[in-house]
């Protein structure tokens, strides 16, 4: 059974850092695509980064690195000057065929995990 699992979030002061990894298990293949997404609630979810393209939205430019360990597949998403607005449930997202940040809808995703930024 697939599965993605991400961990490393939490609750972290403005300008904090956090990193979130995602681990695929049950027989991913390193050329899946892969990416995070956020939710918050009451909002629709949005693209944050993918790393086949190294894209980003706008927002998470010059704060957010996206990177892969293909090998293991692994994927990570290293936030660094965070900021209260980037409070939300993050997703790891994998699919067998391409997806944007806007366009597409990835077949597989992890179970979130939760980023708080507050003072």
């Amino acid at each position: 059974q697939k599965r993605l699992v991400e961990s490393g979030g939490g609750s972290v002061q403005p300008g904090g850092s956090l990193r979130l990894t995602c681990t695929a298990t049950g027989n991913f293949y390193s050329d899946h695509c892969m990416g995070w997404f956020r939710r918050v609630p009451g909002k629709e979810r949005e693209g944050v980064a993918i790393v086949d393209t190294t894209s980003y939205a706008d927002s998470y430019k010059g704060r957010f690195t996206i990177s892969q360990d293909k090998a293991k597949i692994i994927l990570y998403l290293q936030m660094n000057s965070l900021k209260p607005e980037d409070t939300a449930t993050y997703y790891c997202a994998a699919s067998p065929y391409p997806f944007t940040l806007v366009s597409g809808t990835p077949k597989y995703w992890g179970q979130g995990t939760q980023v708080t930024v507050s003072s």
